[in-house]
């Protein structure tokens, strides 16, 4: 299997650099991956670097832990994609998933789409922290809200995707929007687990070593 064209190759380290995001892009173009994810304070470089190769600029909002107001999110998202982003991916409000609050999760949600009406969203619930029926709930949410992708995890919390949760998800999707799994897709076997499970993209930093047949040690 040919795992390029599923991974977001991805750096979101507080430690990054400059010359990190370039290394991270070159990469990205030689293996031709979906996109590298970065924070926002480096997608005017990784569009710079990126221009013409096919490879999404993608970045995260309210990341990583999904406690900022909705309108906080909304003006984030807008200037990440004002600056060359092609994708968001935003953290729910975790604690009004926690509470069953799914009209506030929902809302929190339906800013950022506002916000960004034509950019993909990818909307992570940070399956980590939530029981099954609230992955179930949350996920409803998102697709509710009009994200195109429900991701599992930040991989900044206490675990990452496991194809339990990516099948869990994709169940309630039901084809409506797409899957992607991040954090602890570690091997090439971890990664063709997820998308048999039904996952479109992976998050990962491994990415290099997953399309050479490698793994990924204890990275993201």
């Amino acid at each position: 299997m040919n795992l390029a064209p599923y991974i977001d190759h991805t750096l979101l380290k507080a430690t990054a650099t400059a010359a990190d995001i370039r290394q991270l892009c070159a990469e990205a173009r030689e293996h031709a991956f979906a996109a590298v994810c970065v924070n926002p304070v480096y997608v005017p470089l990784a569009a710079a670097e990126l221009a013409g190769s096919g490879v999404k600029v993608a970045t995260v909002c309210g990341f990583p832990l999904g406690a900022t107001l909705p309108g906080q999110k909304a003006v984030e998202a807008r200037l990440s994609v004002e600056a060359g982003a092609d994708e968001v991916d935003m953290v729910i409000h975790i604690g009004a998933a926690l509470e069953g609050d799914w009209d506030t999760v929902e809302a929190d949600i339906r800013a950022v789409r506002r916000a960004i009406p034509e950019t993909v969203l990818k909307v992570i619930i940070e399956t980590c922290y939530l029981g099954d029926e609230q992955k179930r709930a949350a996920t409803a949410a998102a697709v509710s809200a009009g994200a195109e992708f429900v991701k599992t995890s930040t991989g900044f919390g206490t675990g990452g995707a496991t194809v339990e949760d990516v099948r869990l998800m994709a169940e309630v999707i039901a084809g409506r929007a797409q899957i992607k799994a991040a954090g602890g897709v570690r091997t090439p076997a971890d990664a063709r687990a997820m998308i048999d499970a039904g996952a479109t993209r992976l998050g990962t930093s491994g990415g290099v070593g997953l399309v050479r047949g490698e793994g990924n040690g204890s990275g993201y």
